[in-house]
């Protein structure tokens, strides 16, 4: 037989496009259009509703870049429209859409009169029903549409000033499309999702496999018996014409996808918050809506933020997805506040994501999740497997790891270990993205690409437009229903998440294993863009500590009233800015500024209760305190303490050497040249140099930073190759500034005037730097290096309630991947019998390379932190202006000496006059378990919870010891509920016995 597969094929393709498209509206009527467009912000709907609606035009340009336009739509359905078994009348809303790119442009929510939500008008989902506006045949409602610009730009990742409202100007976006009353043909609408799934299929099987020829012929016969001028008429005839090849039953082998609706929306991105929250309210009022039409649809969303702001400024609407909740198809997933960063957030801000999230969930719903839901953050912490399941979950979901540039993972359901131990149990969905549109292409590659078979058989889809794009469709779900048992395609079910990792986990018994951290190896350059959103965020995680831990010893100690609904607050805000578009520095200008204001509000605040409750807990006096929230004691006072502290001893000696200085205070010595480098560092405990023979340390170096994509989120290796080293100096001076002595130095950095002030206090045992610099860069790198006389062969990294090696060696394309890491605190390299320790107040991207000298066979293994860098997509001016960062180095320090270091740099010596010294509430006998968190607990009951962890990495033993009564102890999880916990013996007199594994995580709930 002639072989005419691709004539037909064409043929099917013009006959869709040209005949059944345009057939499943049949006749339509363009309504009565009048405008108000909101002068500044979005505001209320009934305030809009107040406001007199002018006649506009259609076809009209309108919205400049982030306004928002009211329109009030009116008229009449005609007669007998709608009235045919097969028809029914809706609403067509085109506001200017563009096909590709659903959630990147304008997006718009129907009202009706009185204020309620109808739905969301999308780019892929532009009808109203018309039985949503109520009874009768009179239209009448308004739509807010939202000019948000299209920032993705075609993802070129030019510069643009469309990402701060002060630049983005005033010149319309769009330009209104047809908004009409139209009269729907099911039938055809039903034919058009036929063909559609058929020929998706079609297209995924093999020319040679006799099925994709059946479905061929199939639709071949569907358009042979169809009057392409009378489609309408003949719709029903081309659908028995499929009918035969749209019920053969899929192979019993077939890969089974559980199918969930999903619709991930950043909670700030290329749009700011406000907008994030009206994004959610359109998508939302979609999938209510897709709820009430289909009983069998199931959503799962994510990050209980976005349901408090329903909750708080769509109340209706808030109730609408409660009820869904409660019928089991709104379902909440997750578990956290924020679909957050896992790389830079510390230990226990990444606790109470799940705990501010789950607890959400249980009070609003009565539902908890037992799924983590992290689909698109930017790789995972190792030490994410035991907070999630210590937060009582035990299933974990991300998809972003296929983003891999080098090393493909090799599964995608295996049981994921921690830095700990713990194990949760994980899946990657083989279709590669969270947005599915359940296409015959992305079913057939999730099938293919299951990297498990023969040992499992299923996996999840999350389908829907994210981001605004308005969710699922009901085209998605039609495809859903007709791909569930399907020849040639994967058997397709609509079902929650808990639902497929219940089914998952049950037929998948032997699961392989993947230990430590998951690494992306993608989007390096985010542990440094946009570093003033770092240091906000570094300074609110100590300043909550420090809340917490002083406003429970005054709660304890004195009648001071505990103010827990303001630290929620708090710590709920600096939560949401851990979002993983906000943190890790990939957002618009507007995203920043914004989080800059918010970092200075928590600061402001939370000072403002430290000193309250310091003021209750010293009293009214002139003696000055130190209050020391730190795990380690400190100048005399013990930790979580406050005391005098104790006097100084011998002050520090610098002295001028060759045109640079020494500097020594009996504990380390330091050498700091004319050129303001570091050629000497030593302890005089161990008598070893610190610094490599020939090399200097503190070296600032500047990179060429171009990457090929994603310029926030991007480092690319070859930034390497294009290196100025900036020795040149312009000052260099010693100063004294009490008992410290300081070499300042002067230097500039390509246009950027940058000093630095190398300090040595009295008794310490690090060299402290801090670089304050002037940055006026562009796609620039900034790097401050160490080159150390240490043969490591790994770098020990803090993370969150512990810390993660890394080899220094690159013997594999995994290694080699890792060539930008990430560390919170502290950084350690080390030999056996000797290390050094470099800590930071602000900076999480790190480099370490090792290189052996020629001269001597001796190994430098070189530390370099990145302090800036200076992107152009999506914000052009990041990271542009005054920046000041500390950096201390340790010599002779083992990984205890780098946790106490970490601590001591980020949790400043606070001294405040009163006149009396406070106890600390627990005291610790071993300084590897290290209280991380003290507050009361969350249900009001007045109990004192203690959060601590095992920090070395070793077997450690000890105990810790209430300092006030105590009824009893009882191990809890991150929720605070009771659980046993291995290494927790509760003894006499509010005293607990430890006896913990490497990293072990364990929080303690202490009656009064």
């Amino acid at each position: 037989m002639h072989d005419d597969r691709r004539i037909t094929e064409v043929r099917l393709g013009r006959f869709v496009r040209e005949r059944i498209n345009p057939a499943v509206y049949t006749r339509s009527v363009p309504l009565t259009l009048s405008s108000w467009e909101a002068p500044g912000e979005p505001v209320a709907v009934m305030e809009a509703l107040r406001h007199d609606f002018l006649p506009q035009e259609h076809g009209a340009a309108w919205g400049r870049p982030w306004g928002t336009k009211w329109l009030r739509l009116q008229g009449d359905v005609p007669e007998a429209w709608g009235t045919a078994p097969d028809t029914t009348v809706e609403i067509v809303v085109d506001l200017g859409f563009i096909n590709e790119a659903p959630g990147f442009q304008c997006e718009g929510i129907a009202w009706r009169p009185d204020g309620t939500i109808i739905k969301a008008i999308s780019p892929r989902n532009q009808y109203i029903p018309l039985k949503l506006l109520g009874s009768g045949i009179a239209v009448d409602f308004y739509v807010e549409a939202a000019a948000n610009p299209d920032m993705a730009q075609g993802w070129t990742f030019a510069a643009t000033p469309l990402g701060d409202k002060a630049t983005a100007g005033t010149a319309p976006q769009y330009r209104l499309g047809t908004i009409a009353i139209a009269e729907l043909n099911r039938t055809v609408w039903e034919l058009q999702q036929d063909v559609w799934t058929l020929s998706g299929l079609m297209h995924e099987l093999p020319v040679e496999q006799p099925r994709r020829h059946e479905i061929l012929r199939a639709l071949e016969r569907m358009m042979e018996q169809m009057d392409p001028d009378d489609v309408p008429g003949t719709a029903a005839a081309g659908r028995a014409a499929l009918a035969e090849v749209l019920s053969r039953p899929a192979y019993a082998s077939a890969h089974q996808l559980v199918a969930t609706g999903h619709a991930h929306i950043d909670s700030a991105w290329l749009w700011p918050v406000r907008e994030t929250i009206r994004k959610c309210a359109r998508t939302f009022s979609n999938v209510v809506s897709l709820m009430d039409e289909d009983p069998d649809f199931v959503f799962s969303c994510s990050s209980a933020q976005q349901f408090a702001w329903m909750k708080e400024f769509y109340p209706e609407l808030f109730g609408r997805i409660r009820e869904k909740v409660k019928a089991g198809q709104f379902v909440p997933v997750g578990g956290m506040w924020v679909e957050s960063d896992t790389n830079m957030p510390g230990g226990e801000a990444m606790a109470r994501q799940f705990v501010e999230g789950k607890n959400f969930f249980l009070q609003e719903f009565g539902v908890e999740c037992r799924e983590a839901w992290l689909p698109d953050s930017f790789g995972y912490s190792a030490a994410l497997p035991q907070i999630v399941r210590s937060a009582g979950s035990r299933w974990f979901l991300t998809q972003k790891i296929s983003w891999n540039q080098v090393n493909r993972m090799p599964h995608h359901t295996f049981n994921w270990e921690g830095i700990d131990g713990t194990r949760l149990f994980t899946h990657f969905p083989p279709v590669d993205t969270y947005n599915a549109e359940l296409t015959g292409r992305e079913l057939a590659h999730a099938e293919r690409n299951f990297r498990d078979h023969g040992r499992a058989n299923t996996s999840l889809v999350p389908f829907g437009y994210g981001d605004g794009g308005g969710g699922p469709t009901r085209e998605m779900l039609a495809a859903a229903h007709r791909t569930a048992d399907l020849e040639g395609s994967p058997k397709v079910r609509i079902g929650s998440a808990e639902s497929f990792f219940t089914q998952a986990e049950e037929g998948y018994a032997a699961l392989p294993v993947w230990v430590g951290e998951m690494y992306l190896e993608l989007h390096r350059g985010t542990y440094t863009s946009q570093a003033n959103t770092k240091r906000g965020n570094r300074r609110s995680e100590h300043l909550l500590r420090e809340a917490e831990l002083w406003c429970t010893t005054a709660a304890v100690r004195s009648s001071f009233a505990y103010p827990g609904a303001e630290l929620k607050r708090l710590w709920r805000l600096v939560l949401l800015h851990q979002f993983h578009d906000i943190l890790p520095g990939s957002s618009i200008a507007w995203v920043h500024q914004d989080a800059e204001r918010n970092y200075a509000a928590i600061s402001a605040g939370l000072e403002a209760i430290i000193g309250q409750a310091a003021a209750a807990l010293l009293g009214e006096g002139s003696r000055t305190f130190l209050l020391n929230a730190a795990p380690h004691a400190r100048n005399g006072v013990p930790a979580l303490g406050a005391a005098e502290p104790a006097i100084e001893g011998q002050s520090v000696q610098a002295t001028g050497a060759g045109g640079g200085f020494v500097l020594d205070n009996g504990i380390i010595r330091a050498v700091v040249d004319s050129d303001g480098l570091l050629t000497s560092l030593t302890d005089y405990a161990t008598g070893r140099e610190a610094i490599a023979p020939g090399s200097r340390g503190n070296l600032l170096e500047l990179h060429r930073d171009t990457p090929n994509e994603w310029d926030a989120w991007d480092i690319d290796e070859f930034y390497r190759r294009n290196v100025t080293a900036l020795t040149d100096v312009q000052d260099v001076r010693l100063e004294h500034v009490g008992n410290s002595a300081v070499v300042v130095v002067q230097r500039i950095a390509g246009s950027s005037p940058v000093t630095q002030r190398i300090t040595l206090d009295v008794g310490s045992d690090s060299l402290a730097i801090t670089t304050a610099i002037e940055w006026q860069e562009s796609e620039k790198l900034l790097k401050l290096g160490f080159p150390l006389d240490v043969k490591a062969d790994r770098s020990a990294a803090e993370t969150q309630f512990g810390h993660v090696f890394r080899p220094t060696h690159n013997n594999t394309s995994w290694e080699a991947a890792k060539f930008e890491i990430c560390a919170h605190r502290w950084i350690h390299v080390a030999e056996p019998g000797y290390g050094v320790a470099i800590s930071n107040s602000a900076t999480y991207g790190h480099d370490v390379t090792r290189n052996v000298r020629e001269a001597d066979g001796g190994t430098t293994t070189s530390v370099r932190l990145s302090l800036l860098r200076a992107p152009k997509f999506p914000d052009p001016a990041a990271d542009r202006g005054h920046h000041e960062l500390t950096v201390t180095i340790r010599p002779g320090a083992g990984i205890a000496d780098a946790v106490e270091e970490g601590y001591r740099t980020n949790l400043a010596p606070r001294l405040v006059r009163g006149g009396r010294g406070v106890e600390p509430l627990f005291t610790v006998d071993n300084p590897a378990l290290v209280v991380e968190a003290v507050k009361l607990a969350e249900d009001g009951s007045g109990d004192v919870v203690v959060r601590l962890y095992e920090s070395l990495g070793q077997r450690s033993a000890g105990a810790i010891k209430a300092g006030f009564p105590v009824q009893g102890v009882q191990a809890t999880d991150l929720l605070e509920r009771p659980v046993d916990a291995p290494g927790v013996t509760p003894a006499e007199q509010g005293s607990v016995s430890l006896a913990l594994r490497p990293f072990q995580l364990v929080t303690l709930r202490f009656a009064r």
